[in-house]
């Protein structure tokens, strides 16, 4: 659907407006906010080894953090969170948190604050006017944990020792002496919150989804666990090169965020001309959303559009399959900047958890719910895990 903004159009934002990588309208500004944030993250081992053994790392605390509780049922959400929240953690800040530590606890309270300001009134609102935008962003400036991080960087900074995004970001800000440079510390922890959005809400939220699916189709649970123990044997290290000798976990890794359409409108977009599309004007800045759900359901890309399949990934021979319908970070220029992350990230702790645990579902006398909490992104409604160990 388009929805005219003309505000976007004849009024970009200036530096000193704001920086966010997520609602930036497409221009210089955005431009040079997503290569350096791109840059400096690759830097930092996005995409490499380097991050793998950080995520294997968080894994092994989660799992422990499990096996402590497994006893009788218990809710996930916040030690998958905390897990997920601490891989983005060590390339924004150079450093991890307990799941009891309340810094993390506070900023995770503030990223999920944002997500529902997002979805709501004055959000929309935004669309139209960069005011109220900026009314919602400014409640995140006077957060102590983000300004207390960035107080300290900048006080033990070393240029050319960049420990963590934040150092890099702030040492560009002194490089930088063209006075129309977006890059300004009053937009610093907008970006912030935005790398945090993109870093962790939406991966969280497909972990907790693909145990609720555990739950709900234990023999998809039992065939991906026949596939680990036949490929990997009794290697106790799993690598992400390993999912392709997994075509079926694989597959089922995709199948859940396929069904789960944890993003179902993706970013906002606009063209940066008149466009034709199939018989429609769109004009210059318009506002375009994506509906991707309808694209995870169409009938002409998939074989079970309206079930969880893992087959939907898979041809005769078994093999993983991705389809070009298959559009759960979204396309273009806009596409999920952390990609490779929260591919590594879903593969290793959902691969972890099933290697270790039989994931079930503790009420016998009632199915899952399987119904999302909406908002701007699709979470599962609360919910209780029970865990048993298995024998490898």
């Amino acid at each position: 659907m388009a929805q005219q903004c003309p505000t976007i159009a004849t009024d970009p934002p200036t530096p000193n407006t704001y920086h966010s990588l997520i609602s930036v309208p497409y221009g210089k500004a955005w431009k040079e906010q997503r290569r350096f944030s791109l840059t400096v993250l690759r830097n930092f081992g996005l995409g490499k080894k380097s991050v793998e053994e950080r995520i294997l790392d968080e894994a092994t605390y989660l799992l422990q953090s499990f096996e402590e509780r497994k006893r009788e049922p218990f809710d996930p959400f916040c030690l998958v969170n905390h897990a997920v929240t601490n891989i983005i953690s060590t390339l924004l800040f150079g450093k991890r948190f307990g799941y009891d530590d309340d810094s993390l606890k506070n900023v995770l309270d503030l990223v999920h604050e944002n997500m529902k300001l997002a979805a709501g009134f004055w959000a929309q609102m935004s669309k139209i006017s960069t005011k109220p935008y900026n009314s919602v962003n400014g409640n995140t400036a006077d957060k102590p944990f983000l300004t207390e991080e960035q107080e300290e960087h900048r006080a033990t900074l070393v240029p050319g020792q960049h420990r963590d995004y934040i150092d890099a970001y702030l040492e560009e800000i002194q490089k930088s002496e063209d006075k129309g440079s977006s890059f300004e510390e009053e937009g610093l922890i907008i970006i912030l919150i935005d790398l945090f959005v993109a870093g962790s809400e939406t991966t969280s939220s497909t972990l907790l989804w693909a145990l609720l699916y555990m739950m709900m189709f234990p023999e998809v649970q039992e065939k991906c666990q026949a596939e680990l123990d036949t490929v990997l044997r009794n290697n106790p290290c799993i690598k992400y090169e390993d999912r392709d000798r997994l075509p079926y976990t694989n597959a089922v890794i995709h199948e859940i965020q396929r069904f789960a359409n944890v993003v179902p409108m993706g970013v906002p977009h606009a063209p940066i001309k008149d466009v034709q599309l199939l018989g429609y004007t769109i004009p210059k800045d318009t506002t375009v959303i994506t509906n991707l759900i309808s694209v995870h359901r169409d009938e002409s890309q998939w074989k079970h559009p309206y079930e969880f399949n893992p087959s939907n990934f898979l041809n005769e021979k078994g093999e993983f399959v991705k389809s070009e319908a298959f559009l759960a970070f979204s396309a273009g220029p806009r596409g999920c900047l952390g990609v490779s992350l929260a591919r590594m990230e879903l593969f290793l702790f959902f691969t972890g958890i099933l290697r270790k645990f039989q994931v079930m579902w503790p009420d016998e006398s009632k199915a899952p719910d399987l119904t999302p909490c909406y908002g701007v992104t699709l979470s599962p409604a609360p919910f209780k895990v029970a865990l048993k160990c298995r024998w490898l």
